[in-house]
This record gives structure tokens, sequence and C-alpha cells, in this order.
């Protein structure tokens, strides 16, 4: 076993490096700046936490969130290395003791978030502490044209050039087009950088898009079929996260909440409740999740769609960090389309520069417009995104419910010639509506817009009355995507010169139409075969030493951890340093008791 390997086993627990790991430990051993994209649960940390262990000096990790600090330092102090964060968390005298021990080299890594960079005291420890290598977490946010930007991310070049000896910098991320890789080595002022794509697809993820009738019903019933499991709901504004969390609590599904609307008192409370397993699920605005290491998450769902596709990514990509199969379902509407087009023309964050203004928005309208297109594929969505990321692939994943469902084509060119009818009755009178509108006149709605435009005296009022609005609607959605319908004003229809093609001169037309598929409970949340008794009294131990060290169980040892435990039953220390995830200093810490458990289980059973 060579050195590398050895470390990883002793400290880390296991026993072969995953996909570009080894190769950019050895770019940063050999003084090298390093640039690297790894799918989110890839091992990132490992890359920059070992050079840390086999160099002189201090790394020092920028990050953007104090939940991924804690989390990491107190996975490293538990592994048995020395670690501390700096952020606003820590007492003034807690600061001040903390970068003295700095000072001293009484840590191998400390964890800073990037706004810490421009205090002159944390410039003065800087300047004469012996910082060799700078690991920058979610780089992506360097960039504005990325889906985080955060401008507290242009301090770091800067602040790299003005120590004594400029540090090695190694930029991570799981989520960046080829512009905003670009983007980074350029604001990060990266020196001929190793760059590394180990790859973005999460095999173990299954995705889902649904346009259900009831968004909350849909919740309730993907929820009860992930059992006890952990999962995160994701919403758009506060109002949907309070809706979603008071429906689950009032169906029995005990549900917390985070938005930035709570007090930071509460916002805390809740996401500790969340991550030390009091409450297993949680519906949350995206400020909740970047960052978070819980790897037992088994499934995520979007109530509303994400703004672009990296945020959908990023935050889809909290499931199944710890390698186990787990799903995630984005519960899909046209209103989403329509609340991100307002949220991204009435931002606040706009640049003092005009034209810089409006090429953002630009930018972000079109991410919308690929995020509307991932919902509406009716081709892979696992295929879709890697696509995006210029990642190529198979063109079927079994693993996605679009490949699932399977698709039907069919000659729908009668239907398509009402709707397109509907949209020119409404032009002969002056007016244009939505295609929800323009569903409702053909199904005959009695709805209080219809009557009060006197739609139902159009000649084409009820002449689907037959189709549901779903099967209309992707009609139309086909008609607009092939040029026979524009979008106008208010996100009206219109008819283009393309129209008559279909209406007068004999073109057929035919659209896909997704098939029926269960998308909910792709995952197994027991391993085949796995002793459920024994897991359960692993994990019961496991809680009871977390409640000790006052940290998440996970910290203490990952589900898949104590699934390898139930697999390889070991009954001695030895033995049990064999199993994944267990280094020395757990061994040492954990053996005795697990063992003792494990031994009595079998003993029990003969």
């Amino acid at each position: 076993m060579d050195e590398l390997n050895d470390i990883l086993r002793r400290y880390f627990g296991h026993s072969d490096f995953r996909s570009g790991q080894r190769e950019i430990i050895e770019h940063i051993l050999d003084g090298r700046d390093v640039l690297s994209v790894m799918p989110t649960g890839a091992g990132k940390s490992v890359c920059y936490q070992i050079p840390a262990l086999m160099t002189e000096g201090i790394t020092l990790v920028i990050s953007p969130l104090i939940s991924l600090m804690s989390d990491q330092v107190n996975s490293l102090i538990q592994n048995g290395i020395s670690a501390a964060y700096i952020n606003s968390t820590l007492t003034p005298a807690q600061y001040e003791t903390a970068l003295s021990r700095a000072a001293e080299g009484k840590y191998k890594l400390i964890y800073a978030a990037p706004e810490r960079l421009t205090a002159p005291s944390f410039i003065r420890f800087a300047r004469s502490a012996d910082i060799k290598l700078i690991a920058v977490d979610e780089a992506h946010c360097v960039s504005q044209w990325g889906q985080d930007f955060r401008p507290s991310y242009l301090n770091i070049a800067e602040f790299a050039n003005t120590l004594p000896s400029r540090p090695i910098t190694a930029a991570f991320t799981a989520t960046a087009t080829q512009a905003v890789r670009q983007d980074i080595i350029k604001m990060l002022r990266l020196k001929d950088p190793f760059c590394v794509t180990t790859g973005f697809d999460r095999k173990n993820l299954y995705f889902a898009v649904l346009q259900p009738d009831g968004k909350l019903a849909e919740v309730k019933r993907l929820t009860e079929e992930a059992g006890g499991a952990a999962g995160i709901i994701y919403c758009n504004t506060r109002k949907n996260v309070e809706l979603v969390s008071e429906y689950l609590c009032s169906v029995g599904i005990p549900c917390t909440r985070y938005h930035a609307g709570l007090s930071d008192t509460e916002r805390r409370k809740n996401q500790e409740d969340f991550l030390y397993d009091r409450v297993r699920v949680i519906a949350a605005t995206n400020a909740f999740g970047m960052g978070i290491d819980k790897p037992d998450v088994a499934f995520v769902i979007h109530f509303n769609m994400p703004k672009d596709l990296e945020s959908y990514y990023q935050e889809a990509g909290r499931a199944g960090r710890d390698g186990s199969e787990a799903v995630c379902t984005l519960l899909f509407s046209r209103q989403d389309i329509r609340t991100n087009k307002f949220l991204i023309e009435n931002s606040n964050d706009e640049p003092s520069d005009p034209a810089a203004a409006a090429a953002l928005r630009q930018r972000e309208l079109k991410r919308l417009s690929v995020m509307v297109g991932y919902c509406t594929t009716t081709g892979c969505l696992r295929q879709y995104i890697l696509d995006y990321f210029g990642e190529s692939g198979s063109q079927s994943c079994t693993k996605c419910s679009n490949c699932a469902a399977g698709f039907s084509e069919e000659d729908v060119t009668v239907e398509a010639q009402k709707i397109l009818s509907c949209v020119f009755r409404l032009h002969q009178r002056g007016l244009s509506m939505g295609t929800r509108t323009v569903a409702q006149i053909l199904r005959g709605s009695a709805a209080k817009r219809i009557k009060q435009f006197k739609l139902d005296e159009l000649s084409t009022y009820g002449i689907m009355k037959d189709a549901d609005m779903i099967r209309i609607r992707t009609i139309t959605q086909a008609l607009l995507d092939g040029g026979y319908l524009a979008q106008g004003q208010y996100e009206t229809v219109v008819l283009t010169a393309k129209a008559k093609e279909i209406l007068f001169n004999g073109q057929r037309f035919t659209v896909r139409f997704k098939g029926k598929a269960d998308t909910a409970a792709k995952r197994s949340f027991t391993p085949c075969g796995e002793d459920e008794e024994l897991f359960a009294k692993l994990r019961e131990l496991r809680s009871s030493f977390a409640r000790k060290a006052g940290v998440p169980a996970y910290i203490i040892f990952g589900d898949a951890t104590l699934h390898d435990m139930c697999a390889k039953q070991p009954r001695d220390r030895e033995e049990f340093l064999a199993v994944s995830g267990v280094g020395r200093k757990k061994a040492d810490r954990y053996g005795e008791e697990f063992t003792k458990v494990i031994r009595e289980h079998i003993e029990g059973k003969t």
C-alpha cells in the first residue's frame, strides 16, 4: 500500500480512491493549482484534506456556509485530524482564541467564509501564518454568470496574492458549465491549473418530473412512500414553505421548515432537528441545503420549478450523498414559469451598469428556458442534464420518469387545428390569451374569466370537452416549440405564418405523449438480505454516541458504514477496521462497543 492509500485508509477508512481523487491530490502535492468539477457526494473534501495532512503548514478552506464548516470540522476531529472554523458563530473571545491557536500551528485545516478575508485581524493572522494551500469550495460562486454569484468570492484571488508566498489554489465545484469554468480560472487567477471533470452523472439518483393536479396531495404520497426516510422539500417562496409544512403536519407527517422569514434561533433549531434526525422531513427555500453534508437524504422534492438547471441539480444533489439509491422529483406547473420570470425581471441585485444588468437578465431568462425544457422534454431527463453540462452519455438511462414511462407518438392534427382555430377566433375579436385560458375555452369551462370576456360565444368553445387540460397544453406547447404559435406579451399565444400549414395546407402534426409509470419509491431503503434488527441496534448505538458528542449521527458513522457493518459483521478491532468508513481513530473510539453489539446479536440468534 502506498502512502496516499495508507492515509486514506488510516484517517477516512476507505481502501480505494474514487474517480479523480488521486490525480487531484497528486497535482496539489506537486505544487500545481487545480480546478475540479466533481458531482455532489463524489468526495471533493478528501482532495484537499489529504494534501493538508501530507504537507507542512496550514490549509485554508474557503466555504460559503457555516453549516458546512461545522460538519466538516466535526468530521475531521472524529477522524483524529486537528481543524477549526472561523465564522460569525464564534464570540469575540472564541474568535481570538481560534486565531491564536491557528497561529501556533495547532490546526492542519482552517475553514473560513470568504467575507472573513477582508477582516483586518484575519489578514494579520494570514500574513504571519504558513498557509500552503487555499481550497475554494463551491467555486462557481465566483462567477456572476453562474447560478449563485457571491461578490465576496472576488476577494479570494487578491487575498492570496497579498500573502508573503502565494499558496497553491485548488477550486472545487459540482455544477459549472464550460463558460463558468473559464470564469473560475480567470477570477481566482489560477496558474496553469490541472483541470479535471470526473463527470456530472449521479447514477444513484432517480429523476422524475410530474404535473399533478394537486401538488400537496402528491407531496403527501411521495413522502409516505419514502417511509421514515429523510427528505427535503424545496419551495420557491416562504408562503409555500409554510403551506407544505403545515399541510404535512396536519396529515400526520412531522415536517419542520426553513426560510429567511424565521428568526435565527428558529432556523438553527429547525435545521438541527433535521440534521439530528429528530424530524425526518423539512420544507425549505433554496437558502437551506448548500453545504449540508447529511448523507442519508433519501428524497428531494421540488414543490416549484427552480429558475435554472444548475440550481436544480445542486439542490437535487442533496439526495443520496452516501451513494444509496435516492429519488429527485420535480412537481411542475406553468405558474412556476411566470413566478420565475417575475423574480428575474424584478431582481433587486442588479449591477449598477444598466447594460450589465440587461445582459445578466437575458442570461437568467435563457437559463430559465433551459429549465422549462427539462420539465417538458420527451427525452431522457438524465441525458438532458448531462447534455447541458457538456457530457455525453446514453440516450436512455432507465432511471428517470421519462425513460421508465416510455412515450407513444400520436397524430394530433385535428386537435392541433382546433387549438390554432381557437387562437385565431380570439384574434378576430382583438384578444390574445394564455395557454390555460385557451385550454379552458376548448374544454367548455364555466370559469369567471370565460364569462367575463364572453368567450363561451366562440365557435371553438367546448369543441375539446373530452380532452384533459394536460393533453391540450402538451399539444399547445408542441405547437409553440414547432413555431406554429408564438409567445406574445404577458405569455399570451398568437398565430404565426407557419400555422396555415396545419390549418389549410394539409400538414400532419404529431406529438410524443408520456406513458404511465410509478415514479415514487424507487429507492431501496434496505440492502437486499440485510439484517434489519442488527441495523436498528447499530443505529441506536450510533445515536447514543452522537448525543454524548453533541453532533449529528452521521458524523459518527454514515448509514452506508452501518450497512457495511451489517454485511461484514466484524467481531474484533481488526475486522472492524475493514468496514468502509472506519479509520483507526474511530476504531479506537467506537470499535469495542460496536463489535460487542454485533457479537451479542449473532450469539442471540444461534
